[in-house]
């Protein structure tokens, strides 16, 4: 297991300086929001590896790159560090423990930024795995963006995105 942590920081690492490089040359605004996306997942992805431990450090992980896609996308609006923290907690209950339909908000009181997580249907994939709707909606400088994806659970229990 170590081993695959080391295997996949090394591949972040090399993946975020390509996309710096990336970043920086890009002419056009779809290049810029792709490669902020990208490099807001990577980061999203570090971020969240550094919280908790255990199933939560995978799970943090895992929510930690959604939620690096989806403010790295949003150039000049990026969630700091504690809103990461707060938004991952908020969908790791929302997936685990929360009906479909039912919201679980987020508030980071420093920043002011905040947010909801609604977990929708929940199925078992032909795969035979469960997975969950959601949506997760967030508010960032005033500025409301909505994201809707399926994650399912792995091997290990680990919710992932899959789309």
């Amino acid at each position: 297991m170590a081993t695959s942590m080391t295997n996949s920081l090394r591949f972040l690492a090399a993946a975020l300086v390509l996309l710096l490089v990336t970043a920086c040359s890009a002419n056009d605004l779809g290049r810029k929001e792709a490669a902020g996306t990208l490099l807001g997942g990577g980061l999203g992805a570090l971020a969240g590896s550094q919280i908790g431990g255990g199933r939560g450090k995978l799970v943090a992980t895992s929510v930690g790159t959604l939620l690096g896609a989806f403010v790295g996308n949003q150039a000049g609006r990026s969630l700091d560090r504690a809103d990461y923290v707060h938004a991952s907690r908020a969908e790791y209950q929302a997936l685990e423990y929360t009906p479909a339909g039912s919201q679980v908000a987020w508030r980071n009181p420093d920043s002011g930024h905040h947010g909801h997580v609604t977990p929708q249907r929940t199925y078992q994939a032909p795969s035979g795995q469960y997975c969950r709707e959601y949506s997760h909606n967030a508010t960032v400088n005033g500025y409301v963006d909505r994201v809707h994806g399926t994650a399912c659970r792995d091997e290990n229990g680990n919710w992932r995105a899959v789309n």
